[in-house]
């Protein structure tokens, strides 16, 4: 006998699957439970043995910022981390700006997403459509976008 939890399941489930024709491909996509992998601790300083992105912490504590998507703010950290990268190449502007490159295939290489998303986040932390934290400028077909990151550090505190 099921639980009132599992009948209720069930029932919802079997009344959706006669609602909906795509319900089947529903639960054939659903995500399933994913079994532990027995993975060994650290020990001493083998936990400094990788490099990591760097999230400013002030963005999930600063008001200004509560409307932005965490996978926005991750994507932040990894613009921030490239930013290094840019200033080791040398990559300066006429002003003395860093600017960095970073297409959007590696941002759906790193993140797993599709171009949709990639180009939603990358909206969503642009200065034209949202919260400012980037400045693209586009340089003509053919040629990859630059990308300005913010700093946001220099905002008066809230």
């Amino acid at each position: 006998m099921l639980s009132f939890y599992n009948d209720f399941e069930y029932a919802t489930r079997e009344s959706a699957a006669k609602r909906s024709p795509l319900f089947y491909i529903h639960l054939y996509l659903e995500v399933k439970p994913v079994a532990a992998l027995p993975l060994p601790y650290y020990y001493g300083y083998e936990a400094e043995q990788f490099s990591f992105y760097r999230i400013p912490k002030r963005l999930f504590e600063d008001d200004r910022f509560r409307g932005v998507s965490t996978d926005a703010k991750l994507l932040y950290g990894m613009l921030l981390d490239r930013m290094a990268l840019s200033i080791k190449n040398g990559w300066l502007d006429e002003q003395g700006r860093v600017f960095i490159y970073y297409p959007a295939d590696e941002i759906m290489s790193v993140l797993h997403c599709r171009s949709e998303k990639a180009a939603k986040l990358m909206a969503e932390l642009d200065c034209k459509k949202g919260i400012g934290l980037i400045e693209r400028v586009n340089h003509g077909q053919g040629r990859p976008t630059m990308i300005y990151v913010k700093n946001f550090a220099a905002l008066p505190p809230p």
